[in-house]
């Protein structure tokens, strides 16, 4: 016979609340601040690793470098917005700004630039691009042109948006755009 005394433990997809877990992580609980971590950052970390280019190391290094800035600025955070959204968009700048940060000449950056040595990306099934052939092509594109395209076709920014984010034009953020899904269409062996 079950003991009915006993309170029932809350399903796994149950929704602790989170402003409460926000607060006694923006007041130095640890406990609640992981909490807070497993549950945004395999979102976070899924955008970083587009826009690295599926460079594991480097998506790493800006979803540590997110919920680092997280964690000291945890206590300013104002439930103006989700922390989901808020979370989401330190990584996306700490992945900016490392794009920012690279030394010239280590990627093509330009979109005037010859984008060569990766004929081997050869999709073997021309009939339906799997998940993976995408994400490979998306890796190769230059850095840029793949913030623009992730930023707006997958994240669903405006194009003042990401110009503002990448220190560019608007012009410029749709021309990226365009030459993104071009070199992604091409590298797919799309015929539109």
């Amino acid at each position: 016979m079950l003991d009915t005394t006993m309170p029932a433990l809350p399903a796994a997809n149950d929704a602790v609340d989170e402003p409460a877990l926000v607060r006694a992580a923006a007041a130095g609980d640890m406990a609640a601040y992981e909490q807070l971590y497993r549950r945004h950052s395999p979102r976070v970390f899924a955008v970083l690793w587009r826009l690295c280019g599926g460079q594991q190391a480097r998506a790493e290094d800006a979803l540590q470098e997110a919920f680092l800035q997280a964690w000291k600025a945890l206590p300013g955070f104002r439930f103006e917005s989700s922390l989901s959204t808020w979370l989401h968009r330190l990584g996306v700048n700490a992945a900016l700004m490392e794009l920012r940060g690279r030394a010239a000449g280590q990627d093509h950056d330009s979109l005037d630039e010859v984008d060569g040595g990766l004929q081997e990306l050869a999709v073997h099934d021309r009939c339906a691009g799997t998940e993976r052939d995408l994400e490979r092509a998306l890796s190769t594109l230059p850095p840029r042109a793949r913030a623009v395209l992730v930023l707006h076709d997958i994240e669903g920014w405006k194009h003042q948006e990401i110009a503002e984010q990448l220190q560019m034009a608007v012009g410029s953020s749709k021309a990226q755009l365009h030459r993104a899904r071009s070199l992604l269409r091409a590298r797919l062996g799309d015929m539109t």
